[in-house]
């Protein structure tokens, strides 16, 4: 798209800050940004598209109106952008996930006898607010240990103190019973404020008022309300306990970082409060894909304290933000005190941003392997392929294909198997490239193909063929050599790992979906191979990485899933574990070959004596720089074998 649809709108367009919105045909709000300067920022858009990101000429692409709002300041534009963003959620901005419906805990402070709820709305109604929490789940879990520690009523009948007589966390001591009349109101008042300053992070503070308490009950002689009192410090102590101090400076402060894969990004946040780890939360990231660090960075931090029921004196982030000096001034706004916004390079804060990163790639993690084990969205996803890619029948198995090596070098390839959606990891299968000199992927893949369905279909035949080596050689799960043995021998001689007709069987089993990762290119070479052995009738499709486009035999523009959709991360599943376990084998046989290729080249170094050296020095470089004198130490070695070796090396 050009300035043309638009000359006479960017002509009129203001030289102020504000915030612009994108919209379609339908008048949907596509994006919102704000910006210092709005003609310039706007008319960037519908320059030459060479400069754009891919996710941005998608946006231009879609674009049939726009319209902007003037604001005096840049301050006063990132409020606006933070508010409209939350109000229409547009496809192509970053933005937290469901996050209307973050949770927070709640305490009215100007009631009498003030309950502990939850609710999902942070209102200016001098309430006492705490969160967001990532979900229910998470906020229910704090509210069952502030009820273990603290006595105030979770119940929500009028208090008069004239009831006959009280309910069980009365007298499980879970509750002080103002209903009854067994406490006061300044007594309940105290209770809260302990509530408020433990999930402030000040459990010293209450720990020393619990125990001063203890003590003047004790010298009053109220020995059971000193024993109770007693018993609740000891409860504090040892939640206390179990906070992890990461921080010497014994200071307030965030700590953010984030992960992402596939488009889905999680940003893990520590709180830390006095120097301990408090909580930590996470939350998902919604329009990362085609965004660099440090938008989806700025994205998240407007977004979670424009809600943030506190903000910290110290920010620590994992990457910079854009106009940081905005920021600090907008959170000064929203605080009252200053707030610095750091982004550590090193020493305990860089270790301490390195940690949050760690836990929000696990998170990530697990949070793909709980799809995965969730039936529904698997079964949706097979559906949703077979029908987007036209094939015959649901795609209940699926091998996916990758090849791995470095300009030529050590070159391996991969075949991965899941059925029903989940990963069968007995039958993947890895294999040495035998017959391809130099970095020739598409070759390497065809040598691949062949070699799997030349053999499958042996084993389909009822027999096992009589196979070059070259084209039978592959390994199983563990690396343990296979070769196909002669009809007469096959109980004989193991076949892999599975051994005989079971192994036979298993290679007989043909997919319902090929799935290759790259683009066109790939596509053609494994066509042209599965073509060559005659099983062209498979299925077969390559996801190219850097668009997450589908390519298919015969199909001239791409297959685009939408970035949310099942069945598309189904396959980059398929993509990133096929990937992952050609990497790993390529890694193993680089390692091997830079072992043997030194040592093996020396007479008298045989297996044993390799052995022993790289046990007692640890890699080749070490024996390389080691002494005459050293090499002869190792057992086995005599000198004269020692000054050999240390020529050739």
């Amino acid at each position: 798209m050009n300035e043309k649809p638009f000359a006479e709108q960017l002509k009129a367009l203001p030289t102020k800050p504000g915030v612009y919105l994108m919209k379609d045909a339908a008048g949907k709000v596509l994006y919102v940004g704000k910006a210092s300067v709005l003609r310039n920022r706007v008319r960037s858009y519908f320059g030459s598209p060479a400069g754009l990101s891919p996710k941005v000429r998608r946006l231009v692409e879609r674009v049939a109106d726009f319209e902007y709002i003037v604001t005096d300041t840049e301050l006063e534009a990132l409020v606006l952008e933070c508010n409209l963003i939350k109000k229409y959620r547009p496809h192509y901005n970053v933005r937290m996930k469901d996050d209307k419906q973050y949770p927070y805990l709640k305490i009215n402070i100007g009631e009498d006898w003030a309950q502990v709820m939850i609710t999902r709305r942070m209102e200016k109604d001098g309430a006492r607010y705490f969160g967001p929490y990532a979900d229910t789940r998470s906020v229910r879990r704090t509210l069952e240990l502030l009820k273990k520690l603290f006595p105030y009523r979770s119940c929500s009948k009028p208090v008069t103190g004239t009831d006959v007589r009280p309910c069980l966390d009365y007298h499980i001591h879970r509750c002080i019973g103002p209903c009854i009349g067994a406490a006061t109101k300044e007594e309940y008042r105290e209770v809260l404020r302990q509530v408020i300053l433990f999930l402030e992070g000040k459990q010293e503070q209450v720990i020393r008022d619990l125990r001063a308490r203890m003590e003047d009950a004790s010298e009053k002689l109220e020995f059971e309300r000193a024993a109770f009192l007693r018993d609740q410090i000891r409860s504090v102590e040892k939640v206390t306990e179990r906070q992890k101090i990461v921080s010497a400076t014994m200071e307030d402060q965030d700590v953010i970082a984030f992960a992402r894969e596939d488009g889905q990004a999680c940003v893990e946040v520590f709180f830390v409060r006095n120097g301990k780890l408090l909580g930590r939360e996470h939350f998902v990231l919604e329009g990362t894909q085609d965004e660099d660090a440090t938008q989806i960075m700025t994205s998240f931090v407007k977004q979670f304290y424009d809600s943030a029921s506190y903000i910290p004196p110290r920010i620590l982030l994992q990457n910079d933000v854009e106009e940081m000096a905005i920021l600090e001034r907008w959170l000064l706004g929203k605080k009252g005190t200053k707030v610095k916004i750091a982004v550590p390079r090193k020493g305990d804060k860089k270790k301490l941003v390195e940690m949050v990163a760690k836990n929000a790639a696990e998170v990530l993690q697990q949070m793909r392997i709980k799809w995965l084990a969730d039936a529904d969205k698997t079964n949706a996803a097979l559906e949703e392929l077979q029908e987007q890619l036209g094939l015959p029948t649901l795609p209940r198995r699926m091998e996916c294909y990758d090849i791995s090596n470095i300009q030529g070098t050590s070159p391996v390839g991969s075949m991965i198997v899941f059925e029903q959606g989940q990963p069968k990891s007995s039958e993947y299968r890895r294999f040495k490239i035998k017959t391809v000199e130099g970095a020739n992927d598409y070759a390497m893949l065809q040598e691949v193909l062949r070699r799997r369905f030349t053999r499958g279909k042996a084993a389909r035949n009822g027999k096992a063929a009589v196979i070059s080596s070259s084209l039978a050689s592959a390994e199983g799960p563990i690396g343990l050599p296979s070769t196909v043995q002669e009809p007469d021998s096959l109980k004989q001689q193991p076949v892999g790992l599975a051994g005989g007709e079971e192994r036979m069987n298993g290679w007989a089993v043909f997919p319902d979906l090929i799935v290759i990762d790259g683009g066109k290119g790939q596509v053609s070479a494994a066509q042209e191979a599965l073509r060559e052995i005659g099983v062209e009738s498979v299925p077969l499709i390559g996801l190219a990485k850097e668009h997450e486009e589908i390519f298919a035999p015969e199909v001239s523009e791409p297959i685009v899933l939408p970035r949310s959709s099942q069945g598309l991360y189904l396959v980059q599943r398929l993509r990133d574990e096929a990937h992952r376990f050609a990497l790993s084998y390529h890694q193993k046989v680089r390692t091997r070959r830079a072992f043997t290729s030194a040592l093996d080249q020396v007479p008298g170094i045989g297996p044993r004596r390799k052995r022993a050296l790289l046990r007692y020095f640890g890699s080749v470089q070490e024996i390389r720089e080691a002494t005459v004198d050293d090499l002869a130490a190792v057992e086995g070695m005599t000198r004269s074998l020692a000054q050999r070796l240390k020529e050739q090396l």
